[in-house]
């Protein structure tokens, strides 16, 4: 935007901004100016001298524009929002909460605390909020520095005292975690945790470290840790006094921020205890400079402007595409001298703007760099503004694509995600069911240290049915998987030595046989059936895509590039499109329509609901107003007259996008002319029969099913064959995180959460799961808050009436719709954005995602409370269920929710309800594999013959002491790297992550990767096991197996008549003297070495 810029500084009042600003701290009134030439303004000033700038908007609206703007404007610099905390002054003490808005607003003045040059935006109510003063928050932050003297004890005090939470492991800002003598950290004003090593009461080393591998990055010689509760705590201080005497104030039309601030204090007088006046956010920021920046230049309160600059701006006529218009507008301004800057967007419209003057005989250049400015001659760049202007004093005339072609793309800098690991499923923790390969079903109760024949061993110890115990040796972790099954319901414990588990592995081998046939035939019939070739994308698919008004996020273009290519090939497509609530599939859907639309062929969008048809199509009419396509839908909202003539039209090849409940399955009353797509929406609610009826209505049309739930990855991936996937993972750049609250149920959070949100003229979902008293619960609430309008949903209530009160909360008419989990798929309500979920302990935890996933949709800040009644002992599954969502408050995290509690729905949506039992007979990750095997079988691919898994018995003290590791679940971690290791170089680089995560590895420890090191060695040669026997060394290999002759010779080089043959089978037995006894570990190194040639 440099070209911009220096177009820009040929104005004299810009000019006088950054001259103002570049002096002594003052008040300087800016008026004259509205909208982005406002926003220009202020970013070239800040382009020309980096500081801290902090910018005071009325509202979300205005707030939104600069965000927008200053994206575009300025792509390097740091732009964030101050979020505005909130303070529950109604719930429980005890409420839990999630804390990362309290960490970006820390984070926040952290970095202006430091002078760095950020841009902070911040609505009046989080710029007029109380906090800590500047002395106070350096006072309670924690400073750590090498060689420090510092125990510690005092560290985790203070840690505590911080807010910080401790975790067996970081995972998030706001965690840390204690092994031994280090600590891990992830402080909230850091981009990765820190790892802080004592040797006795001394910092002995700081590094930053990775919190998805857990491995340093780098060594660090000091480290601060900002506080996280301190923001709860009563301050007094503006956080305009952070920004000292080098930034700048920015306030936005001061008469709205006053009329704002004065309405905030009106509507809710708690809020207003906290909230500063006007005088004071003038006095608070007078340190540094302030502008006032108004359209009229008039007298504000508390403003005294030692300057006084004056802008000439003419906002820029809107063309509308009226292309005649533009041509004779640029034709006057390059008469008169005007230099012309066109805003093009993205470099292809660039170039394409170019193209179109150059045909209208009008001179146009293309800039690709600054300071190629050519006279008599449109500029022409890409770039982005909301809206264009014209400086008439400096002959400067700002063009942009929103003025040309009636729109443009917001685009919104996204924070980076935290890349989140999403953990496998073989995270096992005492407690847990898991899986046996040979002796099935049992509970695992941890590590426990075994003395067997004098010499010290880890085993994972596991229950089984009847009180068998069975001690697994930690080599063997991987014959473990974690059983997943039904939610809540505890798998029966097989028996050890009995039939039990060899009965449902059978049970479960012939369904998966069937299920296999049945996956190979719809492959086979894919492979074969032939569909529509769509044509590769045109100027209108590209034109149409532009009009989309946000950017989209990276999962949504690679979703949008995997369709596009199914429907270009001429097999038919069959893809899901997995993406949590909120996150764009629609768009992807809408794209996919438009391509097909566009080549002649009808769409079909099949949704569960009518209301939510009646939502579809209003979203699909506004994306498709001002493109060729027409759009209808079949509802029980329409006439009968009124879909009989849609259904006409659709006959007729006149209405190209057809939306409607499964009555459009209907082939005897829907007849399409030549149907080439259909879209289904929330796959997971048809049933099995609906399902049946769109696999046959699809016969050779392209599929594209959308769906909300996520199902597991690894069941998909081994029905690759059967489907493809996309998936969105990724949140739209303006949402917010929904705040979580876990609380006790009372009246007076009750009262408390619908007041806040009616003060706001927002609405409310009160989830309440019991139809028989939900009158009694609706008398309750009118109780509480006599003025709200309420409306009841509930599952036995008559179709008809149930889709009209969904209808009337869409519209309005309601302020809080007492349902039960009905809504968990509704429709998006954007001024709904509180949910109350009274005991939530009785709910799954997808369903709690889901319902959560109701509120949030917009911009507006949401919040979620999960209630349980007071003095109820909560069920630990309960409470696992209820932390969870309190921890997963970020967004996209539906995978993860089905990772926690992989529900057999998500499963058995794609196998048939039959396919229940089996799986919850065996685990789902044995499903899974048997699965894997019998497709394998079926397409005569051999299955790969089961590795030789070596053992090695040697007496000596290995395993992973207590005073190395104490947490089960970090042990457990550790042995299945070490069962995974099978090189060399993985073993060497285990050994530098347990130095790196745990410190110096104790002998025991040590011992256990030098027996991992002489595995590796004897799997080259095939080796059944190494084992010490009285005085000697055996090695054992499979049956009929021989050494080969060089390795022969050199054991008989060194151990010459001390080698001979195993005398009860296939191996060697080596002779060993007592001081190679004694050196056990060494010998049976330097021997396996020898053997594989090293």
């Amino acid at each position: 935007m440099n070209t911009f810029f220096s177009v820009l500084r040929a104005d004299r009042a810009v000019r006088q901004l950054a001259e103002a600003l570049g002096a002594a701290p003052q008040q300087i009134l800016a008026h004259g100016f509205a909208g982005s030439m406002k926003h220009a303004a202020i970013a070239a000033a800040y382009d020309e001298h980096p500081r801290p700038l902090a910018i005071v908007t009325s509202g979300r609206e205005a707030l939104r524009g600069w965000q927008e703007d200053l994206a575009a404007l300025l792509p390097e610099a740091d732009v964030y929002e101050l979020p505005e905390l909130d303070r529950m002054d109604f719930a429980a003490p005890g409420a839990a909460k999630g804390l990362e808005r309290s960490a970006q607003r820390m984070n926040i003045l952290a970095r202006l605390l430091r002078h760095e040059p950020i841009i902070v935006l911040a609505d009046i109510g989080a710029a007029a909020q109380k906090g800590l003063s500047t002395a106070e928050f350096s006072r309670a932050a924690l400073s750590l520095r090498l060689g420090e003297k510092l125990p510690r004890e005092t560290l985790l005090e203070r840690l505590a005292a911080l807010g910080y939470e401790h975790a067996a492991e970081v995972e998030h800002a706001g965690h840390f975690s204690v092994r031994g003598g280090i600590v891990d950290i992830f402080p909230i004003n850091a981009l990765s945790p820190i790892r802080v090593e004592f040797f006795d009461a001394e910092i002995d080393s700081m590094r930053e470290y990775d919190p998805l591998t857990k491995r340093s990055i780098k060594n660090i010689g000091t480290a601060s840790v900002m506080p996280l509760r301190a923001a709860d705590d009563e301050g007094e201080a503006c956080f305009l006094t952070y920004l000292g005497t080098a930034g700048v104030t920015l306030f936005d039309e001061p008469s709205r921020l006053i009329s704002a601030l004065a309405d905030a204090v009106q509507e809710d007088e708690v809020r207003a205890a906290r909230l500063f006046s006007w005088e004071d956010l003038a006095a608070a920021g007078a340190a540094g400079h302030e502008v006032f920046a108004a359209l009229m230049s008039r007298s504000f309160p508390a403003c005294t402007p030692t300057a006084l600059i004056g802008f000439e701006m003419v906002p820029m006529t809107a063309f509308q595409r009226q292309f005649a218009l533009l041509e004779s507008e640029l034709r006057r301004y390059l008469a008169d001298g005007t230099q012309v800057l066109i805003l093009a967007g993205g470099v292809e419209r660039a170039n394409l703007v170019r193209d179109m003057l150059t045909g209208w005989k009008i001179p146009a250049v293309a800039v690709r760099k600054e300071g190629a400015a050519a006279k008599k001659a449109v500029l022409v760049t890409s770039g982005a503004l909301r809206a264009g202007f014209e400086l008439s004093s400096a002959h400067v005339a700002v063009l942009t694509e929103q003025d040309i072609f009636g729109r443009h793309k917001a685009k919104l800098r996204r924070a980076p995600s935290a890349g989140e690991r999403i953990r496998h499923f073989r995270e096992i923790a005492p407690g847990d069911y898991v899986v046996h390969v040979s002796h099935g079903i049992g509970k695992y109760l941890g590590v426990e240290t075994l003395e067997v024949a004098g010499v010290h061993r880890d085993y994972l110890r596991i229950l089984y049915g009847g009180d068998d115990k069975l001690f697994v040796p930690t080599d063997q972790v991987g014959l473990l998987q974690k059983y997943i099954g039904a939610e809540g319901a505890a798998p029966r414990l097989h028996r050890m030595g009995t039939a039990d588990w060899a009965r449902a592995r059978a049970k479960a081998q012939k369904s998966v046989e069937d299920i296999a046939d049945h996956l190979l035939e719809l492959y086979a019939a894919r492979q074969l059936a032939r569909g529509h070739a769509f044509t590769p994308d045109d100027a209108m698919q590209r034109e149409f895509e532009e009009a989309f008004p946000y950017e989209e996020t990276e999962d949504q273009l690679r979703a949008i590039a995997e369709i596009k290519r199914d429907m270009e090939s001429d097999k038919p497509m069959d893809r899901l499109l997995c993406g949590d609530v909120g996150f764009g599939k629609t768009e992807v859907a809408v794209r996919a329509a438009f391509k097909a639309a566009m080549d002649g062929y009808q769409v079909a969008v099949l949704v569960p609901t009518t209301v939510l048809a009646q939502q579809h199509y209003q979203t699909f009419a506004a994306r498709f107003a001002d493109f060729a396509p027409k759009v209808d839908v079949v509802c029980r909202f329409r006439s009968l007259r009124e879909q009989a003539a849609t259904l006409h039209d659709v006959e007729r090849g006149r209405v190209d996008i057809l939306i409607g409940t499964h009555a459009i399955l209907n082939r005897k009353r829907v007849r399409f002319q030549k149907l080439g797509l259909l879209i289904v929406d929330e796959e997971q609610r048809f049933g099995v029969t609906q399902k049946e009826k769109i696999k046959e209505f699809a016969a050779g049309v392209d599929v594209l099913t959308l769906s909300a739930t996520p199902i597991p990855r690894t069941l998909h991936m081994s029905l690759a064959g059967a489907r493809d996937m996309s998936i969105i993972e990724t949140a739209p750049a303006e949402r917010l995180p929904v705040q979580s609250y876990v609380v006790e149920s009372s009246d007076a959070m009750m009262r408390g959460a619908i007041e806040r949100e009616l003060a706001r003229g927002g609405q409310i979902y009160f989830i309440y799961n019991r139809v028989e008293s939900i009158d009694r619960m609706r008398e309750h609430l009118l109780r509480l808050v006599p003025e709200a309008r309420i409306a009841s949903a509930h599952g036995q209530m008559n179709e008809d009436i149930l889709e009209q009160v969904m209808m009337d909360f869409y519209e309005g008419h309601y302020d809080i719709l007492l349902a039960t989990s009905i809504i968990e798929n509704g429709i998006d309500v954007a001024n709904a954005n509180t949910i109350i979920i009274y005991d939530a302990d009785r709910f799954g935890l997808s369903q709690l995602y889901q319902m959560r996933g109701r509120v949030g949709r917009s911009a507006t800040m949401a919040f979620a409370y999960f209630t349980y009644r007071r003095d109820k002992v909560l069920s630990e599954t309960a409470e696992k269920r209820l932390q969870a969502m309190k921890e997963f408050a970020r967004l996209g995290s539906g995978f993860k929710i089905a990772m926690r509690d992989l529900e057999i729905r998500g499963a058995g949506s794609l196998l048939g309800a039959q396919q229940h039992g089996h799986i919850a007979g065996v685990g789902f990750e044995m499903y899974v594999k048997l699965l894997e095997e019998a497709v394998a079988r079926k397409k005569g691919e051999a299955p790969a013959p089961p590795p030789v898994e070596t053992v090695i018995d040697l007496p000596v003290e290995a395993y992973i002491d207590g005073g190395y590791i104490d947490d089960a679940m970090h042990k457990i971690e550790i042995y299945q790297k070490i069962a995974a290791v099978r090189t060399n170089e993985d073993l060497d680089a285990l050994l530098d992550e347990l130095i790196d995560r745990f410190g110096e590895p104790t002998k025991p420890v040590l011992a256990l990767l030098d027996i991992a090191r002489i595995k590796n060695y004897a799997r080259t040669f095939g080796a059944r096991s190494v084992a010490a026997k009285g005085d000697a060394l055996e090695l054992v290999l499979p049956e009929g197996g021989k050494l080969p002759l060089p390795a022969l010779m050199r054991l008989d080089r060194a151990y010459g008549r001390r080698v001979g043959p195993l005398p009860e089978g296939d191996g060697y037995r080596i002779r060993l003297l007592p001081k190679e006894r004694g050196e056990i570990l060494d010998t049976a190194l330097e021997i396996v070495k020898m053997v594989s040639g090293e």
